[in-house]
């Protein structure tokens, strides 16, 4: 490093990655799910050496005095360990989509044209916090035949390296090329600026961490970025609607982890059903330490909520993300200014709607332009694992070919294919 600039480093990982990138795209589909199914294994085999090398960055976290829902991103525990190793296997299951042709068609000149998925190519995953980030872009890129350069945040490099070492290990295992799978070894931020300027190396960035890191990305970026801002999610308790459902789907939207982009940051409630279900969800926040930021009316309705941390909301508050044990509240007048307020503030992530009425539910699910719509579930399910798509790379909130939690396909793209029989354009 002493003797190799930043750029230099960076040049090289992308020629490397270019390099593999032909490789992991001829690779067949066995080969590449065997990669997967030994990645599994040694994140088994290796959970007690990777949360020592994660202990390292916990102790760096925690003197710097980072914020506790940011140290929470930071734990490789054994559960998120095995998700992961999941993950891999789960990926590795399911079928392969490179080399698929579809809407094959017979013109009339005789030629059949259809298309044909394909690897994007390279692709820089730029993202903060989350080490198991690592193992899901990894095997991600694997199983869909494309090479990727990884740069994780300085509060998890030991993490970051421990778990990039066994991708590049299991890639070895099976005959494909380690430099598939790459991870910026340094911390030094000049790093970025040059992974985001190599269109002769890379074929698209995908930054996942703070508004800040995303808006510098899509800014400064020469090559396409797959990108979301942030995760001001939404539910939206309607009249009618179960009262018990609704307490618990909002309980865990909210609660169940606060730090993720897909926790609920707003809650709208009909005002027919407010003054039944405000109270009741009130109580049962307060017992967990969740402050609520209410409109006046919902203000009023929460009042007598003995323990209760209540304060008026302010414009800014419509716009939050919070990812804290804070919640916004808004009574509104039904579906209709329910999905207002949600398009006009939003951040076009995740929204939900609790109700028994199947028109507003189909209202909710076509109106409200967000890249995930729910109906009576928590939108804590917006997630590339509790879809099935094995692991995610990220969730877009962009309207291009990616948008939601971008699996497999989303990192792959279609090219035209003509099967012809010695035709000629006459």
């Amino acid at each position: 490093m002493n003797s190799v600039s930043v750029p230099e480093l960076v040049r090289a990982l992308g020629a490397q990655a270019r390099a593999a990138s032909a490789a992991m795209a001829k690779a067949g589909a066995a080969q590449r799910a065997l990669a997967l199914r030994h990645l599994a294994e040694l994140l088994r085999q290796n959970t007690e050496a990777l949360r020592s090398s994660n202990a390292l960055d916990l102790a760096k976290a925690q003197a710097a005095g980072l914020a506790a829902p940011m140290v929470d991103r930071l734990k490789l525990t054994p559960q998120v360990i095995e998700t992961c190793a999941l993950g891999c296997e789960q990926l590795a299951a399911m079928p392969d989509p490179i080399g698929e042709i579809s809407g094959l068609r017979q013109q009339p000149s005789g030629i059949r044209v259809g298309q044909m998925r394909v690897p994007l190519g390279v692709f820089g995953m730029i993202f903060e916090s989350r080490p198991n980030v690592t193992i899901e872009a990894a095997s991600l890129s694997i199983k869909s035949g494309n090479a990727c350069i990884l740069r994780g945040g300085s509060e998890a490099i030991e993490s970051n390296k421990a778990l990039a070492a066994l991708v590049q290990q299991a890639l070895t295992q099976v005959g494909l090329p380690a430099e598939a799978v790459q991870l910026v070894p340094t911390t030094d931020r000049e790093a970025v600026g040059q992974l985001i300027a190599m269109p002769e190396f890379v074929d698209v960035i995908i930054p996942r961490g703070g508004k800040g890191l995303i808006e510098r990305i899509s800014t400064q970026a020469k090559v396409p970025v797959i990108k979301h801002l942030d995760g001001n999610c939404h539910t939206y308790v309607d009249d009618p609607v179960d009262l018990q459902l609704a307490l618990k789907v909002t309980d865990n939207a909210k609660t169940q982890k606060y730090s993720p982009c897909n926790a609920t940051e707003s809650l709208l409630v009909s005002r027919g059903v407010a003054a039944a279900f405000l109270p009741r969800m009130a109580e049962m926040l307060a017992a967990k330490g969740v402050e609520l930021r209410a409109c006046p009316e919902s203000l009023a309705l929460l009042q007598g909520v003995r323990g209760l941390n209540v304060v008026p909301a302010t414009e800014q508050d419509w716009y939050e993300e919070y990812l804290a044990p804070i919640l916004s509240v808004k009574v509104v007048a039904g579906v209709d200014e329910a999905i207002s307020h949600i398009n006009h503030y939003s951040s076009h992530h995740t929204d939900a709607i609790l109700t028994t009425d199947h028109v507003h539910a189909q209202r909710f699910l076509r109106e409200v332009d967000s890249a995930s719509v729910m109906v009576n579930a928590s939108t804590r399910f917006a997630d590339g694992f509790e879809y099935g798509l094995g692991a995610e790379i990220g969730i877009s909130t962009d309207k291009f070919h990616a948008r939601g939690p971008v699996g497999i396909e989303g990192l792959t793209s279609m090219k035209w294919v003509v099967l012809g029989e010695g035709e000629i354009r006459q």
